[in-house]
C-alpha cells in the first residue's frame, strides 16, 4: 500500500471519528430532540409516501410492517448471536410458538381477546427457550447450531402433523386487538416531486382491522422502540458485560467467576421472549397461518440480516434487518432475480466485509489493532 492511500485512509478514518465525536458531544436535550423527530418521521412514513423510499406495486403501510418485524426479529436474535454468541439456526421456531400461540387461543377454539392472549404466547415461547437451551447450551459452536437446527424444524413439523393446530391447512379467524374507528386522513400524492392531497381517496384509521395495516405497523413500531430501550440497558449492564465475556473465551470467562451456563440461558430465553412476541404481532396481522410461514429460509434471512448489519451492534442488525425485508419488496420487478442477487451480494460482502455493515467498535479496533501488530510483525522480520 502506497503513502498517499495510507494517509488518505487515515483521513477517512479520523474524519468519521470526529464525526462520532461530534454527535456525542452534543447537549442532551438536542439529542433528545433529534430522536424524538426522527420517531416521528418514521411514525408519519406511511401517510407521508416519500416517492423514492414508496413501494409502487404493493401497499407501502404493509411493507413497513413486515419491515419492523424484521427488525424486532433481528434484535431478540443479536442477543443471541451477537451478543452471547451462540449460533441459533432454529429461531424461526421461537416465532412460530409465539404466532401459534396466539392463533390457538384467539380463534374458535378458545376465543380469547388479543391483549390477552398476546402475553401467555409470548409466555409460552420464553418457555420454550429455556426448555430447549437447558440441555442444549452446555454444547457449543457447530453442535449447537445443529441442534437449534432441529429444534426449528421440530416446531414446524409439530404443527404440520397436529390436527388441533389446523395439520398443514393452518388456522384461519386470528383474533386482532379491539377494532377502533378513528378519523379519516386525505393521502398524499406526489407527481414530479410534488406533494398534493388527495381528498377523495381516504384512508379510515379502523385501528387493527385487516384491510389498514399502518395501524399495525405503529404498534410494532413501538414495541420495537421498547426492546431497543431495554437492549441499551441490559447491553450496558453486568448481564452484557457477561454476555460479551462468554462470546470472546467461555472457558477464560468461567475461570474468571462467570457462571456462563446461567447467563447463556439468560440469552436463550430472553431472545425466545422477542422472536415469540414479534410471532404473536405476525399472527395477528396476518389473520392466518400455517406451517408455511415458518420454513427454514427465515431462519436464514434472521440470520443473514443479523451478519449483513453487523453481529453484536444493534445498530447494525436494524439496518441489516430494514435491508433485506425492504429491498425485495421495493425491487419488485426483480422478483425471479431477488434470491440469485442476494447470493451475490452475501458473497460479496463475506469477501470484503466480513465484520458487517456496521460492526461493534471493539470489533474494529480489534482488526486495526491486529493489523498494525502484523505490520510491525512483518517489518520486524525484514529488519532480521
Amino acid at each position: 500500500m502506497s503513502d498517499t492511500t495510507t494517509e488518505q485512509t487515515g483521513a477517512s478514518h479520523a474524519s468519521r471519528r470526529s464525526f462520532r465525536e461530534r454527535v456525542a458531544g452534543l447537549p442532551k436535550p438536542v439529542k433528545i430532540v433529534a430522536w424524538v423527530l426522527l420517531a416521528v418521521l418514521l411514525y408519519l412514513l406511511p401517510i407521508i409516501n416519500p416517492p423514492i423510499l414508496t413501494t409502487p406495486d404493493i401497499d407501502f403501510g404493509g411493507v413497513l410492517l413486515t419491515v419492523t418485524l424484521y427488525v424486532l426479529v433481528a434484535l431478540g436474535l443479536n442477543i443471541v448471536v451477537g451478543y452471547a454468541g451462540l449460533l441459533d439456526l432454529g429461531y424461526v421456531g421461537f416465532y412460530a410458538v409465539g404466532a401459534y400461540g396466539v392463533a390457538v387461543l384467539t380463534s374458535q377454539q378458545a376465543s380469547w381477546p388479543f391483549l390477552l392472549a398476546l402475553p401467555v404466547a409470548v409466555l409460552a415461547a420464553l418457555v420454550s427457550g429455556v426448555i430447549l437451551g437447558a440441555p442444549t447450551l452446555r454444547v457449543r459452536g457447530d453442535y449447537l447450531a445443529i441442534v437449534t437446527l432441529g429444534f426449528g424444524e421440530i416446531i414446524r413439523l409439530i404443527a404440520v402433523n397436529s390436527e388441533s393446530l389446523g395439520a398443514a391447512s393452518g388456522i384461519p379467524g386470528v383474533g386482532t386487538p379491539p377494532s377502533i374507528e378513528l378519523f379519516d386522513v386525505p393521502k398524499l400524492v406526489w407527481d414530479g416531486g410534488v406533494a398534493s392531497v388527495n381528498v377523495d381517496d381516504t384512508s379510515t384509521f379502523l385501528l387493527f382491522s385487516v384491510v389498514d395495516l399502518i395501524p399495525y405497523y405503529w404498534l410494532t413500531l413501538t414495541v420495537v422502540f421498547l426492546v431497543i430501550w431495554a437492549d441499551i440497558r441490559i447491553k450496558a449492564s453486568r448481564v452484557g458485560r457477561a454476555w460479551e465475556a462468554c462470546r470472546e473465551d467461555e472457558d477464560a470467562a468461567e475461570l474468571m467467576g462467570v457462571p456462563t451456563f446461567k447467563f447463556k440461558l439468560l440469552a436463550f430465553a430472553m431472545g425466545a421472549f422477542i422472536g415469540g412476541l414479534s410471532g404473536a404481532l405476525y399472527a395477528g396481522k396476518q389473520g392466518f397461518i400455517s406451517p408455511n410461514s415458518f420454513l427454514l429460509l427465515f431462519s436464514i434471512l434472521f440470520i443473514a440480516a443479523v451478519v449483513v448489519g453487523g453481529q453484536g451492534n444493534r445498530w447494525g442488525v436494524i439496518v441489516g434487518a430494514v435491508l433485506v425485508a425492504y429491498l425485495p419488496e421495493r425491487f419488485r420487478e426483480f422478483t425471479e432475480w431477488r434470491v440469485l442477487v442476494f447470493g451475490i451480494a452475501l458473497m460479496l460482502l463475506a469477501s470484503f466485509r466480513p465484520q458487517g455493515l456496521l460492526p461493534p467498535r471493539r470489533t474494529v479496533r480489534a482488526r486495526k489493532l491486529e493489523e498494525r501488530l502484523g505490520a510491525l510483525q512483518e517489518g520486524g522480520d525484514r529488519r532480521a
